[in-house]
């Protein structure tokens, strides 16, 4: 083999492994570029599960580095412990008033760290077009937890329906806190899940908008009468939670700027048809009120 088959044997294999080596570093900087990615569990359910797998699936999630993996479970209290135990990092389901109500019978407390929506409770009937058209005596349905018993009889004074005492409590009142029920309404404590059955029986329905939208009815357009994201609905803002003392975590953050992103609110605005009423405001704000 003469020199010059030499030399070009020796720039042909310095070739082939310096492609390699590009090769090798392409496929380094791919796996490392992934595996930058800080995995984020967070814990939902329903419409709400929707909406952080979604936010799981876009551009925006990698961009911020973070792999989110969604648990959906069923019931609050499982979705609060789940956090509380520390098999999910953050849960995205609740309102601050139902976390209140949480924290207070629990001792591990559980602390949000970004507002998201409000989602409009709101007064539904099958029997009546409007308030005004509701009879003497007429069965009002409420739902029998605490916290959504006390938000549908604030909902009824708002409407004009029912005055409730000067201490009425939120998250422990009750129809024996009424003062003044002109029409003699009738109170019936219900399983909330099963207001879209009861809407056939009762004269009036105080329904959650979770609830009402997997029953096919949109707060905006079909409840008589419905919550407006106001003072007076603080507790009824939803909020991102995580496990007290975690609030400061740069990663878990990253979530409540994901949720307000222009591109996961068009997407939420157009599946639910606006019923999931953004609220993007500080923390400091509305906790603790």
């Amino acid at each position: 083999m003469n020199l010059k088959t030499i030399t070009k044997s020796i720039f042909a294999l310095s070739a082939v492994v310096a492609l390699a080596a590009c090769s090798n570093q392409t496929t380094s900087n791919s796996t490392n570029s992934k595996s930058e990615l800080k995995t984020v569990k967070v814990a939902s359910v329903g419409s709400d599960a929707d909406i952080w797998r979604h936010i799981a699936e876009s551009d925006q999630a990698k961009k911020a580095g973070l792999k989110i993996e969604v648990e959906e479970l069923n019931g609050g209290v499982p979705l609060n412990q789940a956090v509380a135990e520390g098999s999910v990092d953050a849960n995205a389901f609740q309102s601050i008033g139902y976390l209140h109500g949480f924290n207070s019978s629990n001792s591990s407390k559980l602390t949000p760290i970004g507002t998201t929506y409000i989602e409009p409770m709101g007064l539904y009937s099958k029997k009546v077009k409007a308030l005004n058209d509701l009879p003497n005596g007429a069965k009002i349905a409420i739902p029998d937890n605490p916290y959504n018993t006390t938000r549908a009889l604030r909902l009824l004074e708002t409407a004009g329906l029912i005055k409730l005492s000067a201490d009425f409590k939120e998250g422990t009142g009750t129809p024996s806190d009424i003062v003044e029920n002109k029409k003699n309404f009738e109170f019936l404590l219900i399983d909330d899940t099963t207001s879209i059955r009861v809407l056939d029986d009762a004269d009036l329905i105080a329904i959650g908008n979770t609830i009402a939208l997997e029953g096919g009815l949109n707060v905006l357009k079909d409840a008589l009468f419905y919550e407006k994201a106001d003072e007076s609905t603080i507790t009824s803002i939803n909020v991102i939670v995580v496990k007290s003392g975690n609030e400061s975590n740069d990663d878990y953050k990253k979530l409540v700027d994901l949720y307000h992103d222009a591109e996961v609110q068009k997407f939420i605005s157009d599946k639910f048809q606006g019923t999931k009423v953004e609220v993007k405001k500080p923390i400091s704000e509305v906790w603790g009120k």
